[in-house]
């Protein structure tokens, strides 16, 4: 097979490892180390999820509520107007020079936010208050955890929020909820504008081909598909300059917190929390909401 031909111009010590993941994927065989993020184990490598990749959605079970990830536009607009002053302030106005402003000038694009409304975000940020993020763990009713990234210019008032609606909805501010994730680089593509659409073989062999250890499909309720590759922090900035030589544009690449531990919830446990998740993201000062949730069958 073509990825077998790749690995063979690999250092030796990385060959043997990697074809064994490789080969277990493709096979469909669960590897019992490293960290887990879709229904099927993933490892430290150039590892992809076949079961990520097969496009399950955690939260399409989820009754009456939508998914966490469909905010209000002009919600999402704010926040991430909000993400661009903070940006701005602590690496300067110049996308060129300030790759957190550069990514997330990438997602405003992708979302077709109005140039003029961003540009006022950056022309405006030292006229804004002093922002500061935040992470708060919570854990929510059944055990699931949630990293929740908040950005903000009072930390009273951001915790009392949180505390409030966590409270309210079964859950609690719990610190060790920070330990179920790690940060780690992920730069998103869109699985089928830049080339034909991408399959299995191919998503792996382009995650060895730009350095990533993990590929993942993105899915949400009105987007295209799109295909996150993911990479240790030192190496975010390589693997995106790798993927823009292949001809990929990406729509952002930024570092993210992903699950190292995961719960599986059934249908009527999933509703409990996509509640939680969807108020958690209308609050004001919350930017991102990370989970560990796997949806299992009832």
């Amino acid at each position: 097979m073509a990825w077998a031909a790749t690995l063979k111009h690999l250092p030796r010590r990385f060959w043997a490892p990697l074809r064994a993941s490789l080969q277990s994927v493709l096979l469909d065989c669960p590897v019992e180390s490293g960290f887990s993020y879709s229904r099927c184990q993933t490892v430290r490598g150039y590892r992809v999820s076949a079961r990520a990749l097969a496009g399950h959605n955690k939260w399409s079970k989820v009754k009456n509520i939508k998914g966490p990830k469909d905010t209000a536009r002009s919600l999402e607009f704010s926040k991430l107007g909000i993400m661009i002053r903070h940006a701005v302030k602590e690496g300067g106005p110049n996308p060129d020079m300030n790759s957190a402003l550069a990514s997330l000038l990438e997602v405003c694009r992708s979302k077709n936010m109005p140039k003029a409304t961003y540009e006022t975000a950056i022309k405006g940020a030292d006229k804004s208050k002093p922002l500061t993020i935040i992470n708060f763990g919570v854990r929510g009713p059944g055990g699931f955890a949630l990293l929740v990234e908040t950005c903000t210019d009072n930390y009273k008032r951001t915790n009392s929020d949180i505390r409030n609606l966590v409270n309210k909805n079964g859950g609690s501010l719990f610190e060790g909820a920070k330990n179920s994730f790690e940060q780690r680089g992920v730069v998103t593509i869109r699985k089928d504008s830049d080339r034909k659409n991408l399959g299995l073989e191919e998503a792996l062999e382009l995650a060895i081909e730009v350095g990533a250890e993990d590929v993942r499909e993105q899915i949400s309720e009105d987007d295209p598909v799109n295909l996150q590759f993911v990479c240790a922090v030192q190496s975010l900035r390589e693997v995106r300059e790798r993927l823009m030589s292949l001809g990929f544009t990406p729509l952002s690449s930024a570092l993210e917190f992903i699950p190292v531990r995961t719960v599986e919830l059934k249908s009527e446990e999933m509703d409990v929390a996509a509640h939680l998740v969807h108020l958690m993201e209308s609050l004001p000062d919350v930017v991102r909401v990370y989970d560990n949730v796997i949806a299992i069958d009832s």
